[in-house]
């Protein structure tokens, strides 16, 4: 912009040369050119839309350093050339020039000046430093790829040498998460570059969880081995895979690979079918992608049929046997051997490219919409229809390749990619989940390229606390190592701990004991039955209790939709009644291998119908018709059931199961230790030495407590065990109530107050104490061997003092066949 508004400044230059190291990120890069359909500069909105006209005026050339490479303009025979120059005995040069290599590569930049480079993934263009020791000897496989390096380093610089000689260059930005020297450049392999400005490391990007958290193998059940088996996968199983070469494929046999490469894939396998499924369940339009990087072209393809599944004719040529693979998340063909149209799994590589073989003929009919759509993108970005004329299938593949986790695109839907070394970088998908190696990792740069591969973030959303939530990568067979220095962590001050335990015998005389109860058994009345509710009795419908009400619906991408349960409102009420009076009298009321008792559905429908209309609370989008959910019905029965066996405790009392094992639990067991805040007891007021207080209201309970007079002994309820059973919803729990509390009331015998100090009660601890007052407490009176209980909560702090005076003056009043019901 600078330049089109300054044209007779020399600061600033219109043209820009962006240089990949391959066709992917040549693809990839296109969103910086200001007229593709993709564009950043729009997308993105990094640029205001006033300015669009100036960017649309820059002259951008993206391009792979590969087109540097100077071509032959006339394809000659080598004997004709031979006889050419024989006779004429001069070379005949057919080689274009390098102004001619400038005009077929950036023909929109001839004419420039100063033109202005940005060289991606740049740890690939550097100048080699002849004659050093400083890697050592290079042998086999290593010395190979150091001299593959070493020859794409030399083109592509000499390339930028002849744009600097013919059109001259203003100033190169070099840019890589891995500014360092490769093997073969003749410095020490990971050297950093000395011109690098600004140094971001991996590990710094995942130190602050702006990209995914790797997790590697730590440990395993194998003993002896000094690493994971599964985190250097290849020296485990190197030795015993099948060697290099598509054509020796032919006689190897999938399901004839080395164990250990069979339990990686297992092992991550099912980790990412949980995660398939997580992602199913919130929504998410495209799969999570697995990827298995691999040593050669022989191993990808038994690796890809191992997973994808593979066809074979057999033997006699009389039929085609079809195996559909290992993993059926993966597999490309169904349950009738039937392939899929569309391709769950592909594999990568440069023989595949140019055999097209990945593809299946059904594939273009299937995808037609996207191959269009890839179509018009393709006539849009190059401004030529008749670009499109043909899509070859490399083409196509390619794009596949590029659009994995992008919804609507040709690879949308692809789970799985088997690749040899060509998702070492310049791929982004933000998709990829989990990363299965199956070759060697000599470098840490090299580890860091593939396990880059799966740290794009899915979402840069900050949460509730402005921080990104986690996403994690699972990798197994890349020995990446965590280079992050050791923190080493200042060990925290021991706390005091105090042991906590029945002072015996100088406090036997304070002992408590009571009941362990295993369950309750109720029955309906013989004659009218009857329901006494509470406040208890009350069931608040809210998104808290059922789930969410309003639930937005949205893909990656389209429109949202919102998920509510306004369908419900319209439910009638007598169906409403009739179904849960249904349900108590043939669930709830109906013993097992007996008849349920129909008479009484008429008295239990009226009782319903009364509790509808007083005791149900519908909030925040509920309806009463979620009462036909039978995990709602359950509460409400419960809450029903409770309220009639409160009202016929006279006529039917509540009978209790003692525990068989333990029937009677004691103080006397309270032995263990702790480090949190504790009260010192009153050796006149509790068995035990000390309370271990959870909140200030229990130390301001205990003050209370040992302040009455009437208080003959009290406990806290830890490490006493003592539990009741209740039901939250269909859900069988055991409710742990704070304190027992031993009160003088005037009789002979003293009465034991269970206590519960409370204060936000939602609907379990509503159910608890429904428990107490309806089942428990009736049950242990009428047991008769434990003597007479009651029980109260307290729900506000500043009121325990005088809610529990008031409550020991009440039962001291009370006559001796009301107290134990006056409390409860």
């Amino acid at each position: 912009m600078n330049a089109v508004r300054h044209p007779g400044s020399k600061l600033f230059s219109s043209g820009f040369l962006i240089v990949a190291p391959g066709i992917t990120i040549k693809d990839r890069l296109r969103v910086l050119l200001p007229n593709d359909p993709d564009s950043y500069y729009r997308s993105r909105e990094i640029v205001p839309l006033d300015m669009m006209p100036d960017v649309m005026k820059a002259r951008i050339v993206i391009t792979n350093y590969h087109a540097f490479k100077l071509r032959e303009r006339l394809d000659i025979a080598k004997g004709t050339r031979t006889v050419l120059e024989g006779w004429r005995e001069e070379t005949v040069q057919t080689l274009e020039t390098e102004g001619q290599m400038l005009q077929r590569v950036m023909p929109e930049l001839m004419g420039l000046k100063r033109v202005v480079v940005l060289n991606d993934e740049a740890h690939h263009c550097y100048r080699e430093k002849p004659t050093t020791d400083e890697e050592g000897a290079l042998k086999g496989d290593d010395k190979v790829e150091a001299d593959e390096n070493n020859k794409a380093a030399r083109l592509w610089l000499s390339g930028l040498e002849i744009v600097q000689r013919k059109l001259g260059i203003a100033t190169i930005f070099d840019l890589s998460a891995t500014p360092f020297f490769l093997r073969g450049s003749g410095y020490a392999e990971g050297t950093l570059f000395p011109w690098t400005m600004s140094d971001f490391s991996l590990m710094d990007a995942i130190e602050c969880g702006i990209v995914k958290l790797p997790r590697v193998p730590i440990s395993d059940n194998v003993p002896g081995s000094r690493m994971p088996l599964l985190r250097n996968l290849w020296d485990n199983i190197g030795k015993d895979m099948p060697k290099k070469g598509r054509g020796s494929s032919a006689v190897a046999d999938p399901e004839k690979l080395p164990h250990l490469l069979y339990d990686a894939l297992d092992a991550l396998y099912g980790h990412y079918r949980q995660v398939f499924e997580i992602w199913e369940q919130q929504g998410i339009d495209v799969p999570p992608v697995f990827i298995v990087v691999c040593n050669n072209t022989t191993t990808s393809e038994l690796v890809y049929k191992y997973i994808s599944g593979w066809s074979e004719t057999s033997e006699d040529g009389t039929e085609t046997v079809v195996n559909t693979g290992h993993f059926p998340l993966f597999a490309n063909y169904d349950e009738n051997h039937q392939r899929h149209s569309r391709p769950r799994t592909i594999l990568i590589d440069s023989a595949q490219l140019e055999s097209g073989e990945a593809l299946d003929s059904g594939f273009r009919a299937a995808a037609s919409d996207e191959i269009e759509r890839f179509r018009r993108d393709i006539a849009e970005r190059e401004g030529n229809p008749q670009a499109t004329a043909k899509i070859d299938d490399a083409t196509l593949l390619r794009e596949v390749m590029n659009t994995v986790g992008k919804s609507g695109k040709l690879g949308a839907q692809i789970r799985c990619v088997v690749s040899v070394s060509m998702l070492t970088e310049g791929w982004d998908a933000n998709t990829v989940t989990h990363i299965l190696g199956v070759r060697a990792f000599g470098t840490q740069l090299l580890c860091e390229q593939v396990v880059g591969r799966a740290l794009r973030r899915q979402s840069y959303e900050l949460n509730a606390e402005g921080l990104l939530n986690p996403e994690y990568a699972d990798i197994l067979g890349i020995p990446f190592d965590f280079t992050a220095k050791p923190v080493v962590s200042v060990p925290a001050t021991p706390k005091p701990t105090t042991h906590v335990h029945a002072v015996r015998p100088d406090r036997d005389a304070l002992e408590i004991v009571f009941p362990r109860v295993a369950a309750y058994r109720t029955e309906l009345p013989d004659k009218k039955v009857i329901a006494r509710f509470t406040s208890d009795s009350t069931l608040e419908l809210t998104p808290d209790l059922v789930g969410p009400t309003n639930t937005e619906n949205a893909g990656i991408i389209g429109e949202s939709n919102n998920l509510t349960l306004a369908d419900m409102k319209d439910a009638r009420a007598s169906t409403i009644i009739f179904k849960l009076a249904t349900y108590l009298i043939t669930r709830t009321y109906r013993d097992a291998g007996e008849d349920p008792p129909l008479h009484l559905f008429g008295p239990i429908r009226r009782i319903v119908r009364e509790w509808i209309d007083n005791h149900l609370v519908c909030k925040g989008g509920t309806y009463p018709a979620l009462l036909l959910r039978p995990d709602i019905a359950e509460r409400a029965a419960e809450k029903i059931k409770n309220a009639i066996t409160y009202a016929n405790i006279g006529e039917k009392p509540v009978i209790v199961v003692p525990d068989p094992f333990a029937p009677i639990g004691s103080s006397a067991d309270v032995s263990f230790v702790t480090t949190k805040t504790t009260w010192k007891t009153d050796p006149k007021k509790s068995h035990i030495n000390v309370v271990v207080c959870d909140s200030d209201w229990e130390a301001e309970f205990c003050r209370v407590v040992e302040k009455n007079p009437h208080v003959l002994a009290y406990v806290k309820n830890q490490g006493l065990g003592f539990e009741v059973p209740y039901n939250d919803g269909h859900v069988s729990r055991h409710y742990r109530p704070d304190f027992i509390v031993r009160i003088d009331d005037g009789e002979v015998e003293p009465v034991s107050l269970v206590v519960e100090i409370k204060g936000y009660r939602k609907e379990d601890a509503k159910a608890k104490a429904e428990t107490m007052r309806t089942l428990w407490i009736p049950g242990v009176n009428h047991l008769g061997t434990c003597g007479r209980w009651a029980f109260e909560e307290f729900k506000d702090v500043f009121e325990i003092e005088d809610k529990f005076n008031e409550l020991v003056d009440r039962l001291r009043a009370a006559p001796q066949t009301t107290k134990t019901t006056e409390a409860a």
